[in-house]
């Protein structure tokens, strides 16, 4: 606050605050391989404002989805008039050569680097038919970052936004590396969409914090969030690991995927199970004192794949303290042998 301009205090442009666009611009180059600039991000308060900001009023619809995603994000579009295509996944990541078959559809919203709530990445031969097929047909891929900063087996898989800036828009958050509660997210936009975006989003800035955007930029620029995200990255890799332990040691039959990134897992039921068993293995959870997600939660109401059963299992949450316990909880939990 002792720090800021004079100017930081008067009503906000909708781009955002210069020294964080500029912060971001440095920190997503070196991280995440994004190529761009700070005329070219724009703040937004999370990535359900961003779809808000794109549709309808800069993007039309339909929209291809991933078959398997946030049933938020879903409902959020279909308020807005939008209609959302499901794209068929497997261990791959979402089948995007399946993308030309999807009629009228001119932009694909995809979590390359950790899909959600499968957990896989998406293949590379999976990342460039997809900017082909942006390319080809003057579309859109919406790259959401989700969970893009923890991987554990290997350097973070680099952002789909760096194979072609001009046809990706790419949206990410602190929502996983701080808090959701601290409503900041960013926008880094083909330069063709900036004017569009911001006039969506208004004259004056309605959303983010000044002095939010102002301690990031700080916190960016000075390295503390650097090191804030390594640190985290090792105490949820400790709790990964001691998530495998726990599994193999009391559930053998059971899989778990999505294990190589980010903060939950997919506890996989074995082949033939169905909805109903999952349902029961929710109810075990519950009993327990957990708050678990079904995989069919997520499924798209349109999707022709076959659905899949599992537990989604987000293992960041519980303090330190509280993790052994939950861990003890959810090994009581899981579902025999048949």
């Amino acid at each position: 606050m002792t720090a800021a301009p004079h100017d930081a205090f008067a009503p906000g442009d909708p781009r955002g605050r210069p020294e964080l666009r500029r912060a971001l611009t440095d920190y997503l180059a070196r991280t995440r391989g994004v190529r761009t600039g700070p005329d070219r991000i724009v703040i937004c308060s999370g990535f359900g404002h961003a779809l808000r900001l794109l549709f309808p009023a800069v993007l039309p619809g339909p929209l291809a989805v991933e078959s398997y995603g946030l049933a938020f994000h879903r409902q959020l579009l279909t308020a807005a008039g939008i209609h959302t295509a499901p794209l068929p996944l497997d261990e791959h990541g979402a089948r995007t050569a399946e993308l030309a078959s999807l009629d009228d559809v001119r932009a694909a919203l995809l979590t390359p680097a950790h899909q959600f709530p499968t957990g896989v990445p998406l293949h590379p031969d999976r990342r460039t038919a997809a900017v082909n097929w942006a390319r080809t047909s003057g579309s859109y891929l919406i790259e959401d970052d989700y969970d893009g900063e923890f991987r554990y087996d290997r350097k973070p898989v680099g952002a789909l936004q760096g194979l072609d800036p001009e046809r990706i828009i790419h949206i990410g958050s602190v929502s996983k590396s701080l808090s959701p509660a601290v409503r900041l997210g960013w926008m880094v936009l083909p330069a063709r969409l900036v004017d569009p975006v911001l006039a969506a989003k208004g004259e004056r800035e309605a959303w983010a914090s000044v002095t939010d955007q102002l301690t990031l930029a700080d916190f960016l620029t000075h390295g503390s969030y650097d090191r804030h995200v390594r640190r985290m990255r090792q105490r949820y890799r400790r709790r990964r690991d001691r998530l495998i332990e726990a599994v193999h040691a009391h559930a053998p039959h059971l899989r778990l995927s999505g294990i190589a990134a980010g903060l939950h897992a997919v506890l996989q039921l074995p082949d033939g199970a169905t909805a109903s068993d999952e349902r029961t293995a929710l109810r075990a959870a519950r009993w327990q004192g957990l708050a678990l997600d079904g995989l069919s939660d997520y499924r798209h109401p349109d999707a022709t794949m076959p659905p899949r059963h599992g537990l989604v299992v987000g293992y960041a949450t519980p303090t330190e303290s509280a993790f052994p316990a939950a861990l003890e909880a959810l090994c009581r939990a899981l579902p025999p042998a048949a």
